[in-house]
């Protein structure tokens, strides 16, 4: 199992929806602006199918970082890496140095929640993540 498909494997809770309420209807499109106010400067947790959370920490100044040890990726991969964010209109993108084997990717999100998101990345996958603490 490479990082790559344990990552964009994710899967997430999405939290803070009325019951009731189609998921649709509770969405809006992260702009340029929500990334770097919500997203930037903060640790986002991705909702993993093995159960557990993956966290990446996008640093002010553009440094994006990762550590999937926790879910015990280091018996398969390198487990934590560094890498690259910027925004590129309203999509966050980023590139690690081995993850991915450094392919740069991009991600529209949608708010879901007052602390949850869904993201599209530029090949189609999807998944949950949750926004977590400021760095």
């Amino acid at each position: 199992m490479k990082i790559a498909t344990a990552a964009m494997m994710v899967g997430m809770t999405i939290a803070g929806l009325a019951l009731g309420a189609p998921a649709q209807a509770a969405e809006t499109r992260f702009s340029a602006r929500d990334i770097q106010s919500d997203i930037i400067g903060r640790r986002v947790f991705l909702a993993t199918p093995m159960g557990g959370e993956f966290p990446l920490n996008y640093r002010k100044g553009g440094v994006v970082d990762g550590d999937g040890e926790a879910l015990g990726l280091g018996r398969f991969v390198k487990p934590d890496d560094t890498g690259k964010w910027w925004i590129s209109g309203d999509r966050l993108c980023q590139r690690f140095t081995t993850w991915y084997k450094g392919a740069p990717m991009c991600f529209e999100l949608y708010r879901t929640g007052d602390k949850s998101l869904r993201w599209i990345r530029d090949n189609g996958q999807k998944g949950t993540a949750r926004i977590g603490q400021t760095l």
